[in-house]
């Protein structure tokens, strides 16, 4: 008797486990590195390219149409993968401030101190403005104005998607992506080593 519960208990243990096991493996990574950009202009091109790059260099980036899975909540997605991100990068494009979602992304990344790679793609930094087309409050309109302002006086990367090398550019802007999260990291090893000091010595 005593045997036959020994291994009901062991069985229902090695079910928890292998449950438990295969609710990690469903989890997402935490985002290393979160792409803003227009879906329609350069999902399929600039966008999704540097996506599939990071990945291959295992790196864990966040590209909304490849991230999301249908019920997932997009503020809440959004929201939480720029939150866990360590760098962001945004691919501004000709038609990138008509977006809504592209400013408001920017501009969490701006308030939240993510450190942010514009990239210029068939675009100058002169070119780009916040447009009030009576549907956004004012506070918003000026929340996205300063985001916007704060990009476009960060170096960035310039790519001409009709004369542009594609496969220089992606390695470029994977360096530039790499540089920055190895400099993130060591800035946080760095206060966690601060507040570890303080706090215990």
């Amino acid at each position: 008797m005593q045997q036959r519960s020994a291994s009901t208990a062991k069985n229902l243990v090695r079910k928890i486990w292998n449950h438990h096991n295969q609710i990690q493996s469903l989890r997402r990574p935490p985002c290393d590195v979160f792409i803003n950009h227009r879906c329609i202009d350069t999902k399929r091109t600039i966008s999704g390219l540097l996506f599939d790059h990071l990945s291959r260099l295992r790196l864990h980036p966040f590209l909304d149409s490849k991230n999301m899975r249908p019920g997932d909540k997009l503020f809440d997605s959004i929201d939480r993968a720029i939150h866990e991100c360590k760098v962001g990068i945004a691919v501004f494009s000709p038609r990138y401030c008509e977006s809504y979602f592209c400013l408001h992304e920017l501009a969490l990344l701006m308030e939240t101190k993510k450190r942010v790679i514009p990239i210029f793609c068939d675009v100058k930094p002169s070119q780009l403005h916040v447009k009030d087309n009576g549907r956004c409050p004012p506070k918003e309109l000026q929340r996205f104005a300063y985001a916007l302002e704060e990009a476009k006086y960060t170096v960035g990367l310039t790519f001409d998607t009709l004369e542009g090398d594609w496969s220089k550019f992606l390695t470029t802007a994977a360096e530039a992506v790499v540089h920055n999260l190895i400099e993130v990291d060591g800035e946080e090893t760095h206060k966690e080593r601060k507040y570890f000091m303080k706090n215990y010595f």
